[in-house]
This record gives structure tokens, sequence and C-alpha cells, in this order.
């Protein structure tokens, strides 16, 4: 649901390019896919033409915008904005009632965290951000951080540009490392009820984590050129493939890819609606998002709308099935309602 900051990107492409052997579970994984020596360089999101169909439901004037999530408790809708440098929260989108926190630095990427905070991984912190009164709470970290997850257990997951993985306590004290191995960055990072996933771009893989003793699990490469991941309440993880042009679908910690689907275009943001039981795929080089079923096998499209320019985030209301996609080029901030119902 972000879209890459340039430190991210530049610190992806700086470190040095590592050697990642994929594992094959079964008869899950093409030969492609277990090849050795895999590195790519991290891609931006497919630019966008000018639009020319009107975007699907109403469009307001909003600034540019990174990265999308919504806060059902607080009926908020939180937004990466002005170049990842503040997080802008809108809590009546009929006044435009909204509050803008200044991050003083430039966030990787945008979260949900617990009890209705967000999480924003900068280089050497991530902000912990109140979304009913723009409260900010920092923790430490000793790195440059693009990832962070709030875990079951009260503690946060917390990934950098090395392809560590440090987990936080509620004091910000380091209770568990994963480092070392495969991982040459872990850009995102998933938690769902069987563990812990990571994304590494420039591996294009997944991998689970093993936090109780500080090893890294299965790793399965995921595609040509992963671009965002997500997870949905089955605990698999959602993954769009920009340079593959494909959704692929893992189930977590025993790594298997169970779906992957060809969508047309280079998808990059990715959310997923637990009441409909769809995964929201936007397609910047079309100026489109796009609906698509997981329950039969095989992702099945179930609604194709036309958005702003540059639809390089998105996040839906699970309550409501509104979804929202945000303009990076500054065109604006789409609301579908009830979209896919």
């Amino acid at each position: 649901m972000r879209t890459p900051s340039a430190r991210s990107i530049r610190a992806a492409v700086a470190s040095a390019l590592a050697v990642v052997t994929v594992l094959s579970v079964g008869g899950c994984s093409s030969d492609d896919e277990n090849a050795d020596d895999i590195s790519v360089e991290p891609r931006p999101p497919a630019e966008s033409p000018e639009a020319t169909v009107t975007p699907a439901g109403t469009v307001s004037a909003f600034a540019p915008v990174d990265a999308l999530t919504f806060d059902p408790v607080t009926r908020t809708l939180v937004a990466l904005t002005d170049a990842s440098t503040t997080v802008t929260l809108v809590r009546d989108e009929a006044t435009a009632e909204a509050r803008v926190v200044d991050l003083g630095s430039t966030g990787a990427e945008l979260v949900a965290g617990r009890d209705s905070t967000v999480l924003v991984p900068m280089d050497g912190a991530v902000a912990r951000i109140g979304v009913a009164d723009g409260r900010r709470t920092d923790m430490t970290v000793d790195a440059d951080a693009l990832s962070a997850a709030d875990l079951p257990d009260g503690t946060t997951a917390v990934g950098d540009d090395s392809g560590t993985v440090r987990v936080l306590d509620t004091n910000g004290q380091v209770t568990a490392t994963v480092s070392g191995g495969s991982l040459t960055s872990a850009d995102a990072l998933a938690s769902t009820p069987k563990g812990v996933s990571v994304l590494d771009r420039r591996q294009t893989s997944v991998t689970d984590l093993n936090l109780d003793d500080g090893t890294l699990g299965v790793a399965l490469r995921a595609g040509e050129g992963a671009a965002e991941m997500t997870s949905d309440e089955f605990g698999r993880l959602l993954v769009t493939d920009s340079t593959g042009t494909e959704l692929l679908v893992f189930t977590s910690h025993d790594l298997l890819m169970r779906q992957r689907f060809p969508v047309g275009a280079q998808p990059w943001a990715i959310t997923y609606d637990e009441q409909s039981g769809i995964a929201w795929v936007t397609l910047p080089a079309l100026n489109e998002v796009v609906g698509y079923t997981l329950d039969t096998g095989i992702p099945v499209e179930v609604e194709r709308l036309a958005t702003v320019r540059q639809p390089d985030s998105v996040a839906v209301d699970a309550d409501t099935g509104d979804l929202y996609v945000g303009s990076a080029t500054g065109d604006g901030l789409q609301r579908i309602p009830a979209a896919g119902r």
C-alpha cells in the first residue's frame, strides 16, 4: 500500500548484492523460481499516462499520496504525504477535517499498528502515531528502517535496508534479531497467525522468520520483481509482482505458492477487504484498480475501475467496502463507495 521513497530505493540499490538460495517446496515452484544468484534492482511504480477516463466515485483535492491505510475504529483515513515527510489524518471527508503530522524525516512506508496507531519506519527510528489525536512517539532503531509490524505479543518487528529484522519490546529494547543469510533488504513485513514473513525486493523473495531462535525459515522467489505485500485473515501473503505482471498468493510459515495470476499490466499497491474477500490491486500503467476474489483456487476478476492518475496507494474500509485510491502526482484522493459489493 505504499510507494517506496527515493531514500529506500537508493539504499536498496547501493547495498551490496547478495546470493539467495530459493527453496523449493513440493511442486509449487518452477525451475525459474528455484534459480540461484537472483538479484534485481528495485523499480518504482510504472509511470501513469494522463487520465482519459473519469475516475469512479468521487475525487477530492489532496496532497500527493505515497501510502494509505484506514483505521476502522476511529473511522480515519491515514495518508503518507508530501514526499513521505508528513502523515495526514482525515477524520471527516465531508468537512475535509484533517490533521497533519510532520515527520521531520522521510518515511519508508505506512502500516497499521495496534490500538488505532500507524507505524512509519524511517532512518534511525520508527514513529508510532495515534490516529485519534496525532500524538507521536518514536522507537529508536540503529539502522535505516524500511518496514515494521506489530506482533500479537505486544512487540514490534522492524526490518532495515541490510535485511536485518529486530524485535523491540514496548520500551524500545531489542529482544530478538534475525540477520545474515540470504536477506539483503527487509522491504515489507507481514504478521499472520502463523508467524512473521518478510519481503526482499532485491532478491524478489518472501521468507519466513523464526523469531524464537533468530534464524531464517523457508524462502521462495516471488516472481520477477516483487513490489508490495499484504496479508489476509487466513494467513495468506498477497504479493504484487510488478515486473512479472502477476498477483501472487502464498501461505505463510509453511510458505507455499498457492496462486499466481497474470493481471495484464504492472501491478503495484494492494489491499484486502476481509468482508467481501476481494484483493484490490492498482495498475498505475493503466490508471485502474482491479478487484480479485481468491476463493476458487485462482484469482477471479470481479471489478475493474478507473482511477486518478498514478494510483500508487490503496486502502479499504472493510465495514462499508469504500475503496480509497491516492494519486502520487497530486491528482487527488479518490473514494469509491462499496466497491465490489
